[in-house]
C-alpha cells in the first residue's frame, strides 16, 4: 500500500540531508578555513636577520648575488620605510644614486647624514633643504653592509616602481604568505560558508515540503474506504515521546552526560586562570599593524629595533614615529596625539599584550637571531590585525611542543658536530630539535 511507503520515504530524504549538511561542513572546513601559520611564520617585508656578504663588497654598480641578496634585506629593514627605487616617498627615489654621488661620500652619508650635512657639504646642504630639513636617521651598519645596499639599488634601477617597501613575492608553500594570498583564503571561507547555509536552508525546506505532502497523502488515504484495519493502524499511529522521557536509560545517559560536561567545564576553567589569550586591550593611539606591516610591508625590525639583538623587543620611541609622520598624514588626529607627547617629552603609554610570568626566563634575540624564527611564530598573523591581541596560548606546554618540534639548525656550526652524531646514532632519522639539545630542562627557562 502506498501508507506504507511513506516511512521509508521519509527515512530516505532525512538520510540524504544530513549527509548532504555533513558534505558540505566539511568543504567548508577544508577550504575555508584559515590555514596554520607555520614554524617559519609570514615575514612582513624582509627577513631583517639575513646575513649580509661576508666578502669583500663589489662596486656598486655591479654587484654579485650574494651582496644583492644581502642587500635586499638590509633595504627593506632599514630604507624602505622612507625610500623607493623609482618613487619618492619620504626621501629622494634612489635610482642613479651611485651616478650622482660616489660610494666613499654616500658611505658616511648613512652613516651619519646630520654630520655630513654639517659640515657644509654643498650637496648634503641642497637635499636637506629640498626636503624640508627632514633629517635622515643615522644606521650603524658596516662599509660592506652599505655597499651591499647600494648594489641591490643598482639592481633594481630601471624595475617598474611599486609601492614602498613592497616585497617580492613569496613563494607557495614555505610557511609564508603575501597578505593578498591570506584574503583571498578568508574570501573562499566567506563563500563558502554563504553557499553552506544556502544549501542548509534548501534542504530544510525540502524537508519541511515532504512532510507537508506526506500528511497530505495521509489524509487522502484516510478518506479510502478499502483499507484494512493494518493500514489503518498504521496511518494512525503517534509516537510516545512520554515512554522516551520515563526510560532510566535515557535519564542515566543524560545525567552522566551533564556531570561530565559540569567537570570538563570546572577543569578547563581552573586551567586557563592566568593565561590571556585572546587579550586584546585598547591601545591609547590606534596604530594598525595591518596598514604598516601588512600593506606597507614595513618590517618589524624598523620599529622594534632591538628584536635581533636584545633579550626584550624594544616597544618603539616617538621619534621612530616621526620618521614617517613629520610628513604622512600630519592632520591625523591620532598622529596629533604623538606631536603632543613628544611636545610634553612624556613616553605614550602603550598597554603590554604579551606578557610571561617572572619565573621563565625568556630571550628575543635567542629565537630570532639565533633560530631564525619569524614573529608570526609566537605573534601570529599580525600583519593582518588592526589591534594587536595575543594570539598564542604562551603558556610551558606550548613553548615545550615547539621545542620539540622545531629542528635545530646545525650546518656550519662546529660546536654540535657530536651533539648530532650521538643523536644520529641514538635516534637514527629523527631530526636534531632544539629538545635534543637540552631544550626542555627546566633550568633552561627557570634559573
Amino acid at each position: 500500500m502506498n501508507s506504507i511507503r511513506l516511512r521509508p520515504l521519509s527515512r530516505l530524504f532525512l538520510a540524504l540531508f544530513l549527509t548532504f549538511a555533513a558534505v558540505g561542513n566539511s568543504s567548508a572546513q577544508d577550504v575555508g578555513s584559515a590555514p596554520a601559520v607555520s614554524k617559519e611564520g609570514v615575514v612582513p617585508g624582509a627577513t631583517a636577520a639575513a646575513t649580509p656578504a661576508t666578502a669583500a663588497a663589489p662596486a656598486a654598480g655591479g654587484g654579485d648575488a650574494a651582496a644583492i641578496a644581502a642587500g635586499d634585506a638590509l633595504f627593506k629593514g632599514n630604507c624602505a620605510q622612507c625610500h623607493a627605487i623609482n618613487d619618492v616617498v619620504v626621501g629622494p627615489a634612489l635610482a642613479g644614486i651611485t651616478k650622482r654621488r660616489p660610494v666613499s661620500w654616500l658611505i658616511p652619508w648613512i652613516k651619519n647624514s646630520s654630520k655630513v650635512v654639517a659640515s657644509g657639504d654643498e650637496y648634503a646642504v641642497k637635499i636637506y633643504n629640498q626636503y624640508q630639513k627632514q633629517q635622515m636617521p643615522s644606521f650603524q651598519l658596516s662599509d660592506t653592509e652599505i655597499t651591499s645596499i647600494l648594489a641591490y639599488v643598482t639592481a633594481e634601477e630601471g624595475k617598474s616602481a611599486g609601492a614602498p617597501g613592497a616585497a617580492t613575492n613569496i613563494k607557495p608553500g614555505d610557511g609564508t604568505e603575501t597578505p593578498g594570498a591570506a584574503t583571498a583564503e578568508a574570501d573562499g571561507g566567506k563563500y563558502m560558508d554563504v553557499l553552506l547555509i544556502v544549501l542548509v536552508v534548501v534542504l530544510i525546506v525540502l524537508v519541511v515540503t515532504l512532510v507537508i505532502i506526506a500528511n497530505i497523502m495521509k489524509d487522502v488515504l484516510r478518506g479510502r474506504k478499502d483499507l484494512d484495519g493494518r493500514d489503518v493502524e498504521v496511518l494512525d499511529q503517534r509516537t510516545d515521546w512520554s515512554k522516551l522521557y520515563k526510560s532510566p536509560v535515557l535519564r542515566g545517559i543524560a545525567g552522566v552526560v551533564f556531570v561530565l560536561a559540569i567537570l570538563y567545564t570546572s577543569v578547563q576553567g581552573a586551567m586557563g586562570v592566568g593565561l590571556t589569550q585572546g587579550y586584546q586591550p585598547t591601545q591609547p593611539i590606534a596604530f594598525s599593524h595591518k596598514l604598516h606591516a601588512g600593506e606597507n610591508q614595513i618590517n618589524c625590525a624598523y620599529c622594534h629595533t632591538s628584536v635581533y639583538k636584545s633579550k626584550s623587543a624594544n616597544i618603539p620611541s616617538a621619534n621612530i614615529c616621526m620618521n614617517c609622520h613629520s610628513q604622512i598624514k600630519t592632520e591625523s588626529a591620532e598622529i596629533k596625539k604623538i606631536y603632543r607627547a613628544i611636545e610634553k617629552k612624556q613616553p605614550i603609554q602603550w598597554v603590554r599584550v604579551h606578557n610571561l610570568p617572572d619565573l621563565a626566563y625568556f630571550n628575543h634575540s635567542q629565537h630570532t637571531q639565533v633560530g631564525g624564527i619569524e614573529c608570526q611564530t609566537c605573534h601570529g598573523p599580525i600583519q593582518n590585525m588592526e589591534v594587536v591581541y595575543q594570539y598564542s596560548a604562551l603558556t610551558m606546554g606550548w613553548c615545550i611542543n615547539c621545542h620539540r618540534e622545531t629542528p635545530l639548525n646545525t650546518k656550519g656550526n662546529g660546536y654540535y658536530n657530536n651533539l648530532v652524531k650521538l643523536h644520529d646514532s641514538a635516534n637514527g632519522a629523527a631530526p636534531f630539535t632544539v629538545s635534543s639539545n637540552g631544550g626542555t630542562e627546566c633550568s633552561k627557562c627557570h634559573y
